[in-house]
């Protein structure tokens, strides 16, 4: 893993050169998270860039990257770790004829309750453990980027089971204490805002809020990863969406829905917008058939000039 940033302009130019194109906010928060070893919530509407974000540091910082995709009912046995029990089954069946030898001479119930002991405990240990992303995280021999995506769909219960993980770097495991981490990890959180997350998360994390890029962001976004559109073109598209965002829309066109659609439109050949290209590529922007009708119904204004 890289060891050192020099500065918030060395973390701009490594993104531009991975087509990540960012603003001194943005790199500013990645810089400081590097260098004070603090995780960061990284709050915003889908779409904006907040997974790639933690994609782009870890290439950055020739860190590996482990990602936690959050969900409605994740608990710790799907996050941190769980136990083979098929193994364990396995192992049971295998070890039943050797439970004469084992009790011996024993000839009391707490007697051979106190030899099983040291038994049962042999199957909960490294060798039937199934390590989860953050314990992977926390055991991992290289300083990794650990992204855990879209928090705000995990449950309350979930987010205060994360603040020991992003106050310590640590997790306690029942049967076998606390791990902490051999090196600390940079962790991204994201949220798509579905839901209020707490102040005890909030405090232990530095925040960035990505918005929809303005017109001439999202203009030099679409020239780094789709170079052949002209820049005419692009001018054209970036309006459009720009537009189209300002509509009262159900679901608004992400900027990874106008990289998809500029694609497109190189696809078609296309070197300036038409309505017969906007009628048969919209659905590549707009997700929802209420939208495509909203949209439709006021093309000759989101073309106009």
């Amino acid at each position: 893993m890289k060891t050192r940033i020099a500065s918030v302009e060395e973390v701009r130019e490594n993104f531009h050169g991975q087509g990540y194109i960012c603003n001194d906010e943005i790199a500013t928060a990645v810089f400081l998270a590097a260098q004070l070893r603090k995780p960061i919530l990284v709050e915003g509407p889908p779409g904006v860039g907040k997974t790639e974000l933690a994609k782009a540091s870890a290439a950055f910082l020739e860190a590996p990257l482990i990602r936690l995709q959050c969900y409605e009912g994740l608990d710790e046995a799907k996050a941190l770790y769980e136990w083979k029990y098929g193994k364990q089954l396995l192992y049971t069946q295998l070890l039943k004829d050797k439970l004469g030898d084992l009790l011996g001479n024993a000839d009391t119930l707490e007697a051979c309750m106190e030899r099983l002991a040291d038994f049962g405990d042999a199957f909960y240990s490294e060798m039937f453990l199934e390590p989860r992303p953050l314990l992977q995280a926390l055991r991992a021999d290289e300083a990794p980027v650990l992204l855990i995506d879209e928090i705000d769909k995990a449950d309350q219960e979930f987010e205060a089971f994360l603040l020991e993980l992003l106050s310590d770097y640590q997790i306690s495991i029942p049967e076998m204490g606390t791990v902490t981490a051999r090196n600390e990890p940079l962790v991204f959180l994201t949220s798509n805002n579905t839901r209020e997350l707490s102040d005890a998360l909030k405090r232990r994390c530095l925040h960035l809020y990505i918005p929809y890029p303005d017109l001439r962001l999202e203009q030099q976004i679409i020239a780094a990863r789709v170079p052949e559109v002209s820049e005419s073109l692009r001018r054209q598209l970036t309006t459009f969406v720009s537009r189209l965002r300002d509509m009262d829309l159900k679901k608004q066109p992400a900027v990874s829905e106008t990289i998809d659609w500029a694609r497109a439109l190189v696809l078609m050949h296309a070197d300036t917008l038409t309505p017969a290209q906007v009628e048969s590529t919209l659905r590549l922007l707009l997700k929802y058939e209420e939208d495509l009708v909203t949209a439709r119904a006021d093309l000759h204004r989101l073309l106009k000039d």
